[in-house]
């Protein structure tokens, strides 16, 4: 078998690590449809148990990070109904959902402290509902969600009015004590969905305009799903504001976000590792379905044609307020290029792949602008630097990227996912263009997004 998971698992002193093992076969050729968005996901679940009545989403991602979020609101009193997708192509990836939302003041103090695991997104977007709840919730996470920084959100929101404790100087676990908010005019140092999305949410609870302006355009799924429930929502170039809808005397004057019914749209930065692997393998073609385009997540699109891909976007439709398509892509002689600015930010989730279709590109690519990732599940800078150099590729860190000079071809490898699924799989598709077998160890991060990646991969390598 060219590509294997979990069929062996190596031992790390006392820990017994999952792994993938990738043999190059040959082309990638066939069509598949990529596991549901995971970001919005996320912000289904949030808005949804914040409305008036039921929601139904369908098409959700039943992966560990989305998980956490139901079980979150499921502490808070909110009813949430799995309804399995029959449409589901992979084992455990989709599902579909009926949420029984008790609008902005329904939730209850939750009896223990929730633990977000592995998901930032949770995290710090629970930050912004709890500021406006007028109880005391504690939040946790997993190893390598409590050495990622939260005072990126901890300040607005205390700007606000909340009150957030960590037991560690900004770092997980927190303790916030919600209550009375007042509306600010937030400039984030920043672009971040997670932060702007963090103060949007506390803004509902607010008694007037809440605004945060940042320095580059972060992913919009927020304002767009607020924006059809019905709250006012402005966006202006780089600033986006909120109405609050609730009186601060008690919460007279109730407000009402209307319930949800929406197909959740393929997730782009799911579909990037074969776009990427399409590209980069001899004699590949891939059609990809129903993948979400949204402009605000899809620069490496716009990069890896500036380095010479051909992808066709095809059968553009709007879902659920979302733009999607299906992308075809093919073998393409890749050149290297410089990533800068905006460019980067709108691929800022795609770096580790991107790294990946630098390495086998003529020429040296510069990613700067990308310190953010400096502090995702890993630090993906030195994590992809350091695992590329394995695979012979010459490498130079920068402090908020990296230079890369790309290989006719990969040596095979053993490689460490450094617990960051987006790092795992792009190494898995990086073994593809690689001599003899590579092994990716430690693997079960993967599940966090992408259950279903290695099967998607047999697929095509099945043609």
């Amino acid at each position: 078998m060219p590509l294997k998971r979990n069929s062996k698992r190596h031992r790390q002193g006392e820990r017994v690590l999952d792994v993938i093992k990738v043999t190059p076969k040959g082309s990638l050729r066939g069509e598949i449809v990529p596991p549901p968005d995971k970001s919005i996901s996320h912000r289904a679940v949030i808005l949804g148990s914040l409305s008036e009545g039921e929601s139904t989403i369908k098409n959700f991602l039943r992966a560990e990070d989305p998980i956490r979020t139901i079980k979150a609101f499921q502490q808070m009193g909110i009813e949430i109904t799995e309804v399995k997708s029959q449409k589901s192509k992979v084992k455990s990836q989709n599902t579909d959902l009926i949420i029984n939302g008790k609008g902005l003041t329904g939730l209850r103090t939750p009896q223990d402290i929730i633990d977000c695991g592995n998901s930032g997104t949770t995290m710090r977007l629970l930050c912004g509902v709890l500021a406006g709840q007028p109880f005391r919730a504690a939040l946790t996470g997993d190893a390598s969600l409590r050495i990622r920084p939260m005072q990126r959100v901890i300040t607005p929101l205390t700007e606000m009015g909340a009150r957030i404790t960590s037991e560690a100087k900004s770092y997980p676990p927190l303790t916030i004590h919600g209550g009375s908010l007042r509306p600010i005019y937030y400039k984030s140092p920043v672009a971040s969905a997670q932060v702007k999305s963090a103060i949007l949410l506390a803004g509902l609870y607010c008694d007037g305009v809440t605004k945060i302006r940042e320095p580059d355009k972060s992913r919009d799924h927020t304002e767009r799903m607020l924006r059809a429930q019905g709250a006012e929502v402005e966006i202006k170039d780089l600033e986006v504001s909120i109405k609050g809808t609730l009186n601060q005397e008690r919460f007279r004057g109730r407000a009402h976000l209307k319930p949800l019914d929406i197909t959740i749209p393929g997730d782009f930065s799911s579909a990037a590792f074969f776009i990427v692997a399409g590209i980069i393998v001899p004699g590949s073609e891939i059609s990809i379905k129903n993948v979400g385009i949204n402009p605000t997540r899809t620069g490496l699109l716009d990069i890896l044609k500036t380095m010479g891909a051909e992808i066709k976007i095809e059968n553009e439709h709007e879902q659920s307020g979302e733009p999607a398509a299906d992308l075809y892509v093919k073998y393409s002689q890749l050149k290297g290029i410089d990533i800068e600015g905006d460019l980067a930010l709108r691929a800022i989730d795609e770096f580790p792949i991107i790294c990946v279709a630098a390495s086998v590109a003529s020429g040296i690519t510069k990613i700067t602008g990308a310190g953010e990732l400096r502090v995702k599940e890993s630090d993906r800078i030195a994590s992809m630097a350091k695992e590329l150099r394995k695979m012979g590729v010459t490498v130079e860190e920068l402090k908020d990227g990296i230079i890369i000079e790309g290989k006719d071809r990969l040596n095979s490898a053993i490689i460490q996912s450094h617990g960051d699924h987006r790092v795992a799989m792009s190494m898995a598709v990086a073994g593809l263009f690689a001599q003899g077998e590579t092994i990716i160890e430690d693997t079960e991060c993967v599940n966090t997004s992408f259950p279903g990646f290695i099967e998607m991969l047999k697929k095509l390598q099945r043609g």
